[in-house]
């Protein structure tokens, strides 16, 4: 747990890093457009009136995706956009622990149980069939595990340990989650506080030009749009990755039980075995 706070701390403060990169970076395009329309203006005025007469063609820049979504993000007040962008980080930090830990809880079930079988039951070694389950990752194998330890106090007190533990495991596999539920909603949410500030900003504009004219209203607007825009962008990346997650939880926690149900089986016929 302490690596994935590491982690989450390492992501926000790369975040606020970035917001601050950007700021400086639109500075910095904005003092040198300055400084070479000066230039410009001064080569201008320089040339002969013929060659200022002369139609000069020039290409449109196209922006790229990165520089439109940065745009807009300055254009939405940095310093908010930046609190939808943290959410966004947490979130997916926390998205990412949770697929890395289901991947690395997924094994061959099928062959695991094989083994367990044949050392049970063909060999009647129960100490290599506890080594079997003890040396495999994953939530199915430590439940395997603890239910041999109780194989010799008979068929009962497995069965309750294999309960007691599955449960165990199966709130192991959530952990995490309510976490990301929690940024999924505070994402719109800071976007729509987003537009209760720009609503209010747009109605300063207005009080203080004394005129309702569309371009007076218009910066306010523009932020109260673009955090709400980019509050439910974030929210429904944040559910994608959140139902993905839901449904692996789902197929482990049925595998899980598929598993629980074939060792009672193993462990009843090396009972009536003995």
């Amino acid at each position: 747990m302490k690596k994935v706070f590491a982690i989450i701390a390492l992501m926000g403060v790369f975040t606020f890093g970035m917001t601050q990169s950007v700021l400086a970076q639109d500075e910095a395009e904005a003092t040198e457009q300055v400084d070479s329309a000066a230039v410009d203006s001064a080569a201008v005025d320089s040339v002969a009136p013929a060659a200022v007469d002369e139609p000069v063609e020039s290409e449109p820049e196209e922006a790229g995706m990165y520089k439109t979504i940065k745009t807009k993000f300055i254009e939405g007040s940095a310093g908010f956009m930046a609190l939808v962008a943290i959410a966004l980080v947490l979130g997916l930090a926390f998205c990412i622990e949770r697929i890395i830990y289901l991947s690395l809880s997924k094994v061959n079930t099928d062959k695991m149980i094989e083994d367990i079988e044949d050392a049970l039951l063909k060999k009647g070694d129960l100490e290599a069939a506890k080594a079997i389950a003890r040396d495999t990752r994953g939530p199915i194998a430590s439940i395997f595990y603890q239910g041999l330890t109780r194989l010799n106090d008979g068929a009962d007190a497995v069965e309750k340990s294999v309960v007691a533990y599955g449960a165990v495991q199966a709130s192991n596999l959530e952990k995490g989650c309510s976490w990301i539920t929690l940024f999924i909603g505070m994402a719109p949410s800071l976007g729509f506080l987003g537009t209760v500030i720009g609503m209010v900003q747009a109605f300063d504009d207005i009080q203080q030009a004394g005129d309702i004219s569309p371009t007076v209203v218009a910066g306010g607007m523009k932020v109260a749009l673009l955090t709400t825009l980019f509050g439910i962008v974030v929210a429904l990346i944040l559910q994608l990755f959140y139902n993905y997650i839901l449904a692996e939880i789902e197929a482990m926690t049925a595998k899980m039980e598929d598993s629980t149900i074939s060792l009672l089986d193993i462990v009843a016929k090396y009972s009536f075995k003995k």
